[in-house]
């Protein structure tokens, strides 16, 4: 893996007179959200900053603006941080390998003290690792609540989940929830709180050494407890209403109801119109028994890479801050509806009366901040919602069992040997499952990097599959990015030839 040779932490800085220069300009790239209009209205933030900064010289660099998923740049940035953005945003349970990756640079301590004063407690936390603090707060808004059509789901409907799978069904209505497909939103039973006695159903936490490290797991899924949240769980799954899903498009395709966060408002309110809704999660009920659902809670950062010029790294500093202050993030309110973490932009009247951001407000008193998480488990905790949606429904054998494996190759990722780490897998829509499943890998030779795939798998042209180091996503390889695809179909075997000094890959598919 290839790292940088230095970090250097710049105190604060109010301008910098910076020499122009005749020669070829370096480029300085930012990556930022994917999300429609957030490329070019960081663009014109960019240009903003010039005239706010006219001593310093940007133009001395071409300054590129990329869509990358906040979900993927960390992994982008740790597999290859030199060749990563220069400033990149990225979603909160990154930061830790991040920071272990010595990809991310701390924050100078008089700059820190701004951003303190400046943004909620919330988003320094996410912002920090043991003590440090490693980015800017972009936004508090990380979290999902429900979008609803009010013409389907009756108003005296809204606290109860039975209630609103009823109203689906009499409508012949689709109520989109990621429950087997993704482990953030189907952590939502889990974190589930007991409307009599307030207590939250399950928990778990993940611990980080001081390099940012994750050493450990403290984690009561899988009880008494997570069976009570799993039966709560079939109660969508094994309607027929229910579909795997969190895009707000989906209210253009016989969607009622559909669990997601900010970034879903502006299709919700084209789609619904009049009838566009948003509020917290309803509970369910389990042996007569009423919990309220719960939620992540997190935000999204901005980090700046470290960098052997101390010039540059000033400049990206200085540029980082300016694109997550206020201004810049009500900005972004008004355009993409992101809630801001500066606490100031937090009460301005048209976010506080913003529709969307009062029900991620109200889900808030349910939601479970997201710490630091290993980059497994987001795989690895979709496996007990499969089991919920296969199993018969309250059968508690069947729903332990899943607990069970999901609590197994928890601990199993924590005690990996050297040689599991090193070791590549086969993960994808592939062989039956779902993203869900790591199929082995065998070695050529001993240290030749040559790998292949212990089993065929039957595909397809529309078969999607990628390739990892240590189970993890921090290495991954697939088609320039993008998930690997047969161009015929057959059954085949995987075949991964890896550079480990320049961390690339080349999948080639046998026939078997």
């Amino acid at each position: 893996m290839k790292k940088v040779l230095s970090t250097i932490a710049i105190a604060g800085v109010a301008t910098l007179a910076l020499a122009s220069c005749t020669k070829k300009k370096e480029k300085l790239t930012i990556w930022v959200s994917e999300s429609d209009g957030v490329k070019e209205l960081t663009q014109q933030q960019v240009k903003s900053f010039k005239k706010a900064y006219p001593d310093v010289n940007l133009d001395k660099y071409k300054v590129v603006v990329e869509g990358v998923s906040e979900a993927d740049a960390a992994t982008q940035m740790i597999a290859d941080v030199q060749s990563g953005a220069d400033i990149f945003c990225f979603a909160q349970d990154q930061l830790a390998r991040l920071v272990q990756a010595q990809a991310v640079t701390e924050i100078a301590t008089e700059v820190a003290t701004r951003l303190k004063a400046a943004n909620d407690s919330g988003s320094i936390q996410a912002a920090s690792v043991a003590g440090k603090m490693y980015c800017y707060p972009l936004t508090s808004d990380n979290g999902y609540y429900m979008y609803y059509d009010k013409s389907v789901v009756s108003a005296d409907h809204l606290d109860s989940l039975e209630d609103i799978i009823a109203d689906c069904e009499a409508a012949d209505k689709l109520f989109c929830f990621e429950l087997t497909t993704s482990a953030w939103y189907n952590a939502a039973f889990m974190f589930a709180k007991n409307d009599t006695t307030g207590e939250q159903l399950c928990s778990e936490s993940w611990t980080t050494d001081a390099d940012g490290k994750i050493v450990s797991v403290n984690s009561t899924f899988n009880s008494d407890n997570g069976v009570i949240a799993l039966r709560g769980m079939q109660h969508l799954l094994k309607s027929d209403c229910h579909k795997d899903s969190s895009s707000t498009g989906e209210f253009a395709n016989d969607a009622a109801v559909v669990i997601s966060g900010t970034w879903g408002k502006t299709d919700a309110v084209n789609a619904l119109g009049d009838n566009y809704a948003a509020t917290d999660l309803p509970s369910f009920k389990v042996d007569n028994q009423t919990y309220h659902l719960g939620s992540f809670s997190g935000n999204k950062l901005m980090g700046v890479k470290p960098q052997t010029d101390a010039e540059k790294v000033a400049v990206c500093q200085l540029l980082a801050e300016y694109l997550t202050n206020k201004d810049c993030q009500l900005e972004r309110f008004a355009k993409k509806g992101w809630g801001p973490s500066n606490k100031e932009a937090q009460q301005n009247d048209a976010v506080k009366g913003d529709a969307a951001l009062n029900a991620l407000a109200a889900q808030s008193a349910y939601a479970t901040p997201q710490g630091q998480i290993h980059g497994s488990w987001w795989d690895i905790a979709k496996t007990y919602a499969t089991a919920a949606k296969e199993a018969a429904k309250d059968d508690a054998n069947a729903l332990k069992a899943g607990l069970q494996k999901y609590a197994d190759t928890v601990q199993r990722i924590l005690t990996m040997t050297p040689e599991e780490l090193r070791a590549f897998t086969v993960i994808g829509a592939i062989g039956g499952t779902n993203w869900d499943t790591d199929f082995k890998m065998v070695e050529t030779e001993a240290n030749s990097n040559i790998w292949i795939s212990e089993q065929a798998f039957e595909m397809t042209t529309a078969t999607e599959f990628k390739v990892r180091q240590g189970k993890n996503w921090d290495v991954n390889f697939g088609d320039n990015g993008n998930n690997f695809k047969p161009t015929a179909d057959g059954t085949y075997k995987v075949k991964f030839t890896y550079n480990a000094d320049a961390n690339t890959g080349v999948i080639e598919l046998i026939a078997a």
